[in-house]
């Protein structure tokens, strides 16, 4: 985890404010090194709850900062850092804004990192995509993953322009099983199951299967061809979601979609 005397201003207290916050505790940061940001008083006192100092804006800040982690909302980016003390290094998980935005608002000396975490970090299960500024350096780069790896597992990124791509992917990932879990839902209660029971087992399964999946070390493909029996009832169900690639193709539609649209939002 990140140096404990290092000075972390947590700008933004929502749900993954919140989860950042609690993940860093849980590995050993002592909380008097953490200051929140959070216009909202609920938020505030959900902070200080947690043991943490927490300010209402930005220029109530008077320690020098460190580590200055952006979790507002995008548009709120130019006035926060309009305001906010200048920091050696940048976290942002503000979707969209490019680290060129971000440098564009901070000194020229400063590390940058942006990040895209999804909705499973709020129960330490995430996973964050990650990529530096030029300037940045080893340390920066740890520094910036120990942070996220609180809320779970970290990717780097070579080049920026992929994050597009993995926003389509493991960002807006999530709603894409949401919505597995749903239909296989409606299935079931259409075979004739209760409702509740009908979500219950659609929930367990697909997180059962993706824990296996994790923990296997096997490729999703093979361990599909593992529990497909030859003329069994998964080959019949397989048959008529892989007939002439239909849900690969879907899928495939659906990635290039969400990736064309968070280029638009970021050259907006």
């Amino acid at each position: 985890m990140v140096n404990v005397n290092q000075h972390i201003v947590l700008a933004g207290f929502g749900n993954m404010g919140a989860a950042l916050a609690s993940g860093w505790l849980e590995a050993g940061v002592n909380g008097t090194f953490i200051t929140v940001i959070d216009p909202d008083a609920a938020a505030r006192s959900r902070a200080t709850e947690l043991g943490l100092y927490a300010a209402a804006a930005p220029g109530e800040i008077t320690r020098r900062i460190d580590i200055a982690v952006l979790a507002v909302k995008p548009a709120e980016i130019e006035t926060l850092l309009g305001q906010l003390p200048a920091a050696r290094l940048y976290l942002s998980i503000a979707a969209g804004r490019s680290i060129a935005d971000i440098a564009a608002l901070v000194a020229g000396d400063a590390a940058i990192v942006r990040a895209m975490p999804n909705t499973p970090a709020a129960i330490g299960l995430g996973v964050t995509g990650l990529c530096a500024s030029a300037g940045a350096q080893a340390a920066d780069r740890e520094a910036a993953a120990d942070l996220m790896a609180a809320v779970g597992s970290v990717e780097w990124l070579a080049d920026e322009a992929d994050m597009d791509a993995l926003t389509a992917v493991s960002g807006s990932g999530p709603a894409y099983v949401f919505l597995l879990i749903e239909c296989l839902t409606a299935a079931a209660v259409d075979a004739g199951l209760e409702a509740d029971l009908a979500a219950r087992l659609a929930t367990a399964t697909v997180y059962g299967a993706g824990a296996y999946a994790a923990q296997s070390g096997v490729d999703a493909a093979s361990l599909r061809r593992q529990v497909t029996s030859p003329k069994g009832t998964t080959e019949a169900a397989l048959e008529v979601l892989c007939d002439r690639d239909a849900l690969k193709e879907l899928m495939r539609s659906a990635v290039r979609a969400a990736a064309r649209r968070s280029r638009e939002l970021r050259e907006k």
